[in-house]
Parts: C-alpha cells; sequence; structure tokens
C-alpha cells in the first residue's frame, strides 16, 4: 500500500495495513504461534500510528473544527484504552485464551475508532483545512512514525509538547528492542 499525500490519505493508508494484520490474525486457528507475530506487527504499526495522530492530527482537530477540543479528547481517550489493551497484550503468547480475549477486544476497538475517524472526522477535517495544511499535516505524521515508539506506553504523555519531545526517544529504546528480539518478525 502506498503512503504519502495528505494526513487523512496516510492515516487510512495505515488503517488498511492493520485491518490486513487483523484479517490474517483472524484466519489462523487459536493457539497457532503467527498469531502472536501479527499481533506484534499490528501493535507496532498502531503505535506509531497513534503518536503521530496525538503529536499533528488531534492539535490540527482543535485547530480547524469548532468543537475540536471535545473531538480530539474523545480520540484521546480511544488510544488510552486501545494502549492499555496493547500494554496487557504484550504479556502473553498465542496460545493463551487471555491472548484471544484481548486482540478481540483490540481489533474491537480499533475499527471502531475507525469508522468514527474515516466516517466522521477525516470528512470533517477535509471540508475545514486547507489542501496546503492537509499536505503538511501528512508530511509531519510521516516524520512522526519513523522515529515514533513500537510499543504501547499507556503512561507517556499524548499531548504536545511533552509527547513530541519523549517519542524519539522511547522509539530508539524499543526499536533497539526489537531488534535485539525479533518481535514483529515471521519465521
Amino acid at each position: 500500500m502506498g503512503h504519502g499525500g495528505n494526513v487523512i490519505n496516510e492515516l487510512m493508508t495505515d488503517h488498511r495495513e492493520v485491518e490486513e494484520l487483523f484479517g490474517r490474525i483472524e484466519a489462523l486457528p487459536p493457539g497457532d504461534k503467527n498469531r502472536k507475530v501479527y499481533a506484534d506487527q499490528a501493535v507496532m504499526e498502531l503505535v506509531r500510528h497513534s503518536v503521530a495522530e496525538e503529536a499533528y492530527l488531534y492539535p490540527a482537530v482543535r485547530q480547524f473544527l469548532p468543537d475540536g477540543d471535545a473531538v480530539a479528547d474523545k480520540e484521546l481517550e480511544d488510544h488510552a484504552k486501545a494502549e492499555q489493551i496493547m500494554k496487557d497484550l504484550e504479556r502473553h503468547e498465542a496460545d493463551d485464551p487471555e491472548f484471544d480475549r484481548l486482540i478481540g477486544m483490540l481489533m474491537t476497538e480499533i475499527r471502531s475508532h475507525v469508522a468514527d475517524e474515516e466516517g466522521n472526522l477525516f470528512p470533517r477535517l477535509g471540508e475545514t483545512a486547507s489542501a496546503e495544511a492537509l499536505d503538511e499535516l501528512g508530511d509531519k505524521v510521516r516524520r512522526a512514525k519513523q522515529t515514533a515508539p513500537t510499543r504501547p506506553h499507556p503512561a507517556a504523555p499524548d499531548k504536545p509538547p511533552a509527547n513530541k519531545l519523549l517519542a524519539p526517544g522511547a522509539g530508539l529504546v524499543d526499536r533497539i528492542r526489537d531488534a535485539l528480539t525479533g518481535r514483529g518478525e515471521k519465521d
């Protein structure tokens, strides 16, 4: 799938990629070790995506939408719920019944969040923000995802400026841990 373009196209591409990983998880039988591999890949993508949204999309929502503060606050609440589920999921292997419960909860939460963003937030933002602003946000989101953490950090700040300052350091540590453990890599 191609990344690029304005922030809405960029984030919708992320949504399709995560949904593809969810589909792979659902296609495998319970207990299959590849369910954990795909879950780790989905979590890595979701965390990068969330960090970028929190750093750039939601501040823009606050700026461009008349009810932007309420909308952004609701989106941040959704992120906090999903991030806690992802953190809990980290501790379980694919053959653990708790893994199935948590991955199901995560898929439900993310699918609901995606439907809300794509059905409500993105169209509204597309109507109120200029094409130039949306393109600029797309560039900022892509750059943020390159250095963002890959593991959930529920206690980390989710609003600027603290999130923009801390995310790259946490991202570096997460990437080193991922490389050392092979997390998210299929055998």
